[in-house]
Order: structure tokens, then sequence, then C-alpha cells
């Protein structure tokens, strides 16, 4: 229960929205025990890959710090040491070639040398479930990435194989992993966690709540979700071209950010890495049910705001009710 509106979103940041600081400690102590752990395959192992620590990254929305509760993965991709494999860039896809007489061959597609993805991650699924401490643990491949499940923990582990490449000529570098078909993908997760933290520093580190809220709002069944990563991107272009700053209060923020997404789910959102393109893929119905509700949302946030001006704390309160459902806390 809260007696002001500010009460009310300190508690909902508290309790609903932000994850637990306990849970983030455990969570990054348990990350690095597991890179450790693989770390020591190749030496466990011949058939195991030889790895490139130096490059090994967390990614995702929990090294982002854009993650809300509950605490359901943990992404990381870990890196293979190419020993002369190099890289050929389709329309579709990336082919990874291995030449002869490397271990990575025995991994690549039937009578080629170009590397399948899904066999890396195979061998990591089958040596991971050989280290003692996760003999009991759930591991499995998914399309990208060995999922390492353990009952101590309430998150799963994305552990994704990658390469990174020597500078094109653009002088730019790039991670390659699992595109889920077997062959390979560009990624650069580098370039997000650069753009989170620039943009919310750049706004007086007041981004991150915002976008964990609305990520909250996003998550309720009252309309279609946005994929989290489009629905961040979103808003940390919004940030990036206003240039006022953001308030240190979130629902000062909430309806010129809402309003944001009401528009501009409804066009193409491109990839801030640069290499994906158009990253919006909701079909029309889907934009256009999210763009309605963030509408009427917006509307209930300026109907929130004006209450709170007038000193009626208790009707302020039940409106953001209406917004972000019964996790708010009620007056009182």
């Amino acid at each position: 229960m809260a007696s002001s509106v500010n009460q009310a979103f300190n508690e909902f940041l508290r309790d609903s929205v932000n994850l637990a600081p306990a849970d983030t400690a455990l969570a990054r102590s348990s990350r690095d025990w597991l890179v450790n752990q693989i770390d020591r395959l190749p030496e466990r192992h011949d058939d195991f890959p030889r790895l490139y620590p130096d490059v090994h990254i967390h990614y995702g929305s929990f090294a982002r710090r854009t993650k809300i509760r509950e605490l359901d993965d943990l992404d990381m991709i870990i890196g293979i040491t190419a020993l002369g494999t190099t890289y050929w860039e389709l329309p579709d896809r990336v082919e990874l070639l291995v030449p002869d007489g490397i271990a990575l061959r025995h991994l690549c597609h039937d009578g080629t040398n170009r590397l399948n993805s899904r066999r890396v991650i195979n061998k990591f699924v089958k040596h991971l479930a050989e280290v003692p401490q996760y003999a009991k643990a759930e591991i499995k491949r998914n399309e990208t990435a060995a999922v390492l499940n353990l009952s101590s923990y309430t998150w799963s582990f994305d552990v994704v194989p990658g390469f990174f490449t020597t500078p094109e000529y653009d002088g730019r570098t790039y991670y390659i992993i699992p595109d889920g078909s077997g062959h390979w993908m560009k990624t650069d997760p580098r370039v997000d966690e650069a753009r989170a933290k620039s943009i919310n520093q750049a706004h007086g580190r007041n981004v991150l709540n915002v976008i964990r809220t609305v990520k909250y709002w996003n998550a309720r069944p009252t309309m279609p979700s946005i994929q989290p990563y489009l629905l961040e991107c979103l808003i940390l272009d919004y940030y990036n071209g206003r240039a006022t700053a953001a308030s240190e209060w979130v629902d000062l923020e909430l309806a010129s950010v809402l309003d944001h997404v009401s528009r501009a789910v409804l066009g193409s959102v491109q990839d801030p890495k640069g290499i994906q393109g158009d990253i919006n893929l909701l079909s029309w119905d889907q934009r256009a049910a999210i763009s309605t509700r963030a509408s009427q949302d917006v509307a209930k946030c300026v109907a929130a705001r004006k209450l709170e001006s007038s000193g009626d704390h208790e009707a302020s309160i039940e409106k953001w009710r209406e917004v972000f459902g019964p996790a708010f806390p009620t007056y009182g």
C-alpha cells in the first residue's frame, strides 16, 4: 500500500519490476562459475573445440540491465578459436569454411568443409552434461544455443558458441553465431550494450527504469506482446532523438514513451547494429492491436498525472493500476 504516487512507483519498481539485488548477484556468480567450467572442457575432451576466452561475452537484457522479473535466462557467447576457418557471407546466411586437418572438420555438414552449427551446439550439450555438478541438470539444444537448466536456479543459461572475425574493410569486427538452421549469422552485442549505456547516461541514468517499466506493461496479457528486444530498441530510439533529459520519476515519462510506441510500432524499426535491417516482424494486426492499446494507456497516464497534480493520489493510483494491473500498489 502507498500514500502517494511516488511511493507507489517506488514500491512497484522494487517489488514487481526490477530484479532483486540478491538474485542479480547470485546470477552473476553462477554465470561466471559456468564460464569457468566451460573453459576447462577442451582440457578434458580432445573432441571439444579449442576456445578463445578473450572474446567470451555476456549479452542480452540481463547484461544490458534491462531485464525484468522474474529472471528466466542468462545469455553468453563462448568464443571458439577459428584455427584458419574463414567465413563466406551469403544473402540468407553465413557459411564457415573449415580447412583440412583441424578438429572442427568433423563438425562440418556431411561431405563438405562447411561447419554445421547444430553439431557444434550438440558438442557443448554433450560435454556440459558430463560435468559432475550438472549431472542432474536438463541440458538441451535450441535453435542457437545449448540451454542449461539447473533445479537450483529459476533461470536457465543459454550458451551460444561463436567466432570472432578479423576487421573487415571498414574496420568493424563481428561475432558469428548459429542461425537456427545449421548455418551461421553475424551479430555484435557490443553495439547494443554500448548504445543502451550511452543513451542512459545521456539522460541522467533514468532510461533503464523506464525500459523495464514499459517491458512490464508489455508483458501483461492485454494485447499481443512486442518482442522485448524490439521494444527496447523503440524506447532507445525515442530517447536518442529527444533533446530534453529523462525525468528521474518514471511516471512523468510514460505518456510520451507509450505515445512513441503507439506510432513507431506501426512502421519499420532498423537494427541498431546495422546487420539485420528491419527487425519489426510483427504482423499488421499485431501492430494495430499494440498501437491501440498503447494509445488507450497514454490517455490513462495523462489522466493519472492530472489527478496527482490536483492532489488526489488515491484516484491517481487507481488509474495507474488500470495501466499496470493488480501488482501496482493500492492506496492506503
